[in-house]
């Protein structure tokens, strides 16, 4: 955080809320309508993208130069990202599938699962699903991680801004409910406590991806890598909704860890010195 800069979170989240509900809403409209179907994406591309730019027009705003500064460096810098950290970037979301996997054995699940899928889980219109899913990775944290998390931890401390974070992330994706062929659509008409499994997984997925960041130097690049990771756990295995349950509970075992191996960080009681204002944090590139 840069300790000049007066975040607004309250002003940054309703506006990418308001943004993205009204564009996805609309678009669910059309994803329902034949006629109009094929444009549907026009109006959800957008609204994946306000995280983003509603971060860029509020740092624009600012006339902050640090903070656009910084910004960018941790969006292009590679030396923010620790060599150390690469084992647990690459590997905790896919041995969490196969976790889960394996104990979903014991419940009657079928090995099955190791196969790898024949195709994605969903459909996107005209934007590859691959596409989509780099795309979904890189606007997202480009927005929360730009701005977003940075403004809370001006208030909060680590773990209250991560959980407060996480909450809205996932409260975020609520519209795609209602969008025909769109993932949480498809899970809901299998059985709702599967959407409701997809929105509580989103808690312990953004603690996770918080200490990544932060373990990388507030690395944005770091972030947008291990979320691809994430999409592509979830879409590379013939993974059943019942063994996606399963995983929710792995991954909160998992943040937990986390939080308990960084429990100095992660409890900090350091508040910003006025009502608004950021924290001074910036760790060293030795770190």
């Amino acid at each position: 955080m840069i300790s000049t800069h007066r975040y607004k979170p309250g002003l940054y989240f309703t506006l990418t809320f308001f943004s993205t509900y009204l564009l996805w809403f609309a678009g669910a409209y059309l994803s329902f309508h034949d006629r109009l179907s094929d444009f549907y994406m026009l109006l959800m591309l957008p609204g994946l993208m306000a995280p983003f730019l509603i971060s860029l027009v509020m740092m624009k705003a600012s006339g902050n130069e640090a903070l656009k500064k910084d910004h960018i460096d941790r969006l292009f810098n590679p030396r923010r990202i620790r060599l150390k950290m690469l084992p647990a970037f690459v590997l905790i979301m896919p041995l969490s599938v196969l976790v889960s996997i394996l104990i979903s054995l014991l419940f009657g699940e079928s090995t099955a699962q190791f196969q790898l899928a024949e195709g994605f889980s969903f459909s996107s219109g005209f934007v590859p699903v691959l596409l989509l899913l780099l795309l979904a990775a890189t606007f997202e944290e480009i927005g929360w991680r730009g701005y977003a998390f940075d403004s809370l931890q001006s208030r909060y401390s680590y773990l209250t801004a991560s959980i407060i974070f996480s909450l809205l992330w996932s409260l975020w994706h609520f519209p795609l409910v209602f969008v025909k062929d769109a993932y949480q659509y498809e899970i809901m008409q299998q059985n709702i406590w599967f959407g409701v499994n997809f929105f509580v997984s989103i808690i312990p997925m953004g603690v996770i991806i918080s200490w990544i960041c932060i373990k990388n130097r507030k690395s944005v690049l770091a972030a947008i890598g291990f979320h691809f990771i994430i999409n592509i756990s979830q879409e590379l295995l013939e993974i059943s909704q019942t063994t996606k349950c399963i995983q929710t509970f792995v991954l909160m075992g998992v943040a937990a860890t986390i939080v308990l191996m960084e429990r100095e960080r992660f409890f900090s009681s350091e508040a910003s010195p006025s009502k608004g204002a950021g924290i001074h944090y910036v760790e060293a590139m030795s770190l």
